[in-house]
C-alpha cells in the first residue's frame, strides 16, 4: 500500500469513528507508524465538524444508498436542459424532497453512535448533501466519506477539494457500467419519456387554448343575450312610438279642421257684423 492510499484508508477510518475520539485517535495513529511524512501528514487531518462527519457516517454505512442518489442527480443535470420551466419545478421539488429524505437518514443513523444531532446540524447536513446533487466535485466529495466540513449547495469546489476531503483530493465516485442493453433501454426510456413530456406540453397548449375558445364564445353568447333583449326593449318602445305617432296626427287633422270650420263660421259672423252695422247707419241717416 503507497503512503498515499494509506493516507486516505487512515483518513477514511478517522473521519468515521466516534467523533469525541477524533484527536486522540488521529494522534495515536500518527504515533503509530514509522514513516515521519505520513504521520506528519495524520497529524494535519482536521477534525470534522458534525455536520461533516454526519454525511461521512452515512457516506460509509449506507454507500449503496448514496450512490444511487447521487447517480440520480447526475442523470437529472443532464436532463435538465430539455426541461422547460413547469419541469424544472417539479425537478426542484423532487430534490429537495431527495435531499431531506437522505438527511433524515442520516441524521438518524448518526443518532444511534450516540451523537446529538440538533435541527442546525441537519439542515447542514441536507444543505451539504443538496450540494451534491449540484455539483459532480461536490457528489464526490461527499461520496468520499472523508468531509472536513459541511458545503454550501451554491458553492464552486473544484479548487478547493484539498481543504474540503481529509487525506487529499478523492475521485470522483465510482459509477458500475451499466450493460450495453441496459443503456440501450435507457435512451429508449429517455427518448420516450421525452416524447410524453412534448406531447403533454402540446396536448396542455391545447386545452388551455380551448378552455380560452370555450371562454370567447361564452362571453359572446352572453352578448347576444343581451343584445337580443335590449333589441326587445327597443322594438316595443318603437311600436309604442309609432301609436303615439299615429295618435298625434289624427288630433293635428282634426284639430287642423277644427280650425278650418271655425274661421268659416268667423267669416260669416265678421259679415254678418257688417251688413248690420250698415244698416244701422242708415236708419241714423234718415
Amino acid at each position: 500500500m503507497s503512503t498515499d492510499a494509506e493516507l486516505i484508508a487512515i483518513a477514511a477510518e478517522l473521519y468515521t469513528g466516534p467523533l469525541a475520539e477524533f484527536t486522540a485517535t488521529r494522534n495515536a495513529r500518527a504515533s503509530a507508524v514509522t514513516d515521519a511524512s505520513l504521520a506528519a501528514d495524520i497529524r494535519a487531518l482536521r477534525k470534522p465538524s458534525v455536520a461533516a462527519w454526519v454525511v461521512n457516517v452515512f457516506a460509509r454505512e449506507r454507500a449503496a444508498q448514496l450512490g444511487e442518489a447521487l447517480a440520480l442527480a447526475e442523470e437529472l443535470r443532464e436532463a435538465q436542459a430539455d426541461l422547460d420551466a413547469k419541469a424544472l419545478a417539479q425537478l426542484g421539488r423532487d430534490r429537495r424532497a431527495l435531499t431531506s429524505r437522505l438527511a433524515s437518514a442520516a441524521s438518524d443513523l448518526a443518532a444511534t453512535r450516540g451523537e446529538r444531532i440538533t435541527a442546525s446540524t441537519r439542515d447542514a447536513v441536507q444543505q451539504t448533501i443538496s450540494a451534491a446533487f449540484f455539483d459532480p466535485d461536490a457528489a464526490a466529495a461527499v461520496a468520499s466519506g472523508r468531509l472536513v466540513r459541511e458545503l454550501e449547495p451554491s458553492g464552486s469546489f473544484g479548487d478547493v477539494m484539498d481543504a474540503l476531503v481529509g487525506g487529499g483530493a478523492p475521485s470522483a465516485p465510482h459509477a458500475t457500467p451499466l450493460p450495453a442493453d441496459e443503456v440501450a433501454a435507457r435512451r429508449e426510456r429517455k427518448n420516450a419519456e421525452r416524447a410524453l413530456h412534448d406531447a403533454e406540453q402540446t396536448r396542455d397548449r391545447l386545452v388551455r387554448e380551448q378552455a380560452k375558445g370555450a371562454k370567447t364564445a361564452s362571453a359572446a353568447r352572453a352578448t347576444i343575450a343581451d343584445l337580443t333583449s335590449r333589441q326587445a326593449e327597443l322594438e316595443r318602445e318603437l311600436s309604442q312610438v309609432e301609436r303615439a305617432l299615429d295618435r298625434g296626427r289624427t288630433e293635428v287633422r282634426d284639430a287642423e279642421h277644427a280650425e278650418s270650420s271655425t274661421s268659416e263660421r268667423l267669416a260669416d259672423a265678421e259679415r254678418a257684423v257688417s251688413e248690420a252695422e250698415a244698416a244701422l247707419a242708415l236708419m241714423k241717416n234718415r
